[in-house]
């Protein structure tokens, strides 16, 4: 099965963003002991692409057989190929940028830019995007995600930004393929309180929500 098919297969990709690599290691152990297996590191634009390549590479080295990991926040050549090099696997934009589509493809990796409009949305897909992320779509909720799948059944939607255990199945239900969650899994307080126990909870939360 390819990274794609899994993506739409297990539905949620769970966001790290601005975590240590130590607590990052111990944030995945929590995400997979709650029955969630697709991690999104993020990019941060003040600090060198090495800092999150090396998170990468240090998730995917442990948890590589049950898990598959990600860069978000890609914005730029570099922070593509030092995620390539660490062993992600897809990697996500909150923007469309066809150089980081285009190059993201040629890689071989599943491309999924960042895009709000339908014209935005049409023209990643027709750069290469595998899945287009509807971003922010919380400012415009399930029936956005409805609205554009009548015009555009043929392009893949990923829902990122606000989705939580009562509006995830109202995503699925409007039309998205997959969703991003980040601080309502990756709870910033139980990261800062090392209560990862927490953090299994609520991923077990949203696996058995969308079961």
């Amino acid at each position: 099965m390819t990274t794609l098919e899994k993506i739409k297969r297990e539905k949620i990709i769970t966001i790290i963003r601005g975590v240590n690599v130590e607590d990052a290691i111990s944030v995945t152990k929590a995400i997979r002991d709650g029955g969630l297996c697709f991690v999104e590191v993020t990019f941060n634009q003040t600090a060198p692409p090495s800092v999150t390549a090396n998170i990468i590479r240090t998730l995917k080295e442990l948890y590589q057989d049950q898990m598959c990991f990600g860069a978000g926040t890609v914005m730029t050549l570099e922070q593509l190929n030092a995620a390539y090099e660490a062993g992600a696997e897809f990697i996500l934009s909150p923007n469309a940028d066809r150089s980081i589509i285009k190059q993201t493809k040629k890689l071989g990796l599943v491309s999924i830019p960042g895009a709000f409009t339908p014209t935005e949305i049409a023209q990643c897909y027709h750069e290469g995007a595998d899945i287009v992320k509807v971003f922010p779509s919380d400012s415009m909720g399930p029936s956005y995600i409805k609205a554009l799948r009548g015009p555009l059944p043929h392009i893949p939607l990923s829902a990122v930004g606000g989705v939580n255990l009562d509006n995830i199945c109202d995503f699925f239900q409007a039309g998205a393929c997959s969703v991003g969650i980040g601080s309502n899994i990756v709870d910033k307080q139980a990261v800062a309180t090392k209560d990862f126990d927490k953090i299994r909870s609520l991923s077990a939360a949203y696996a058995e929500k969308i079961k």
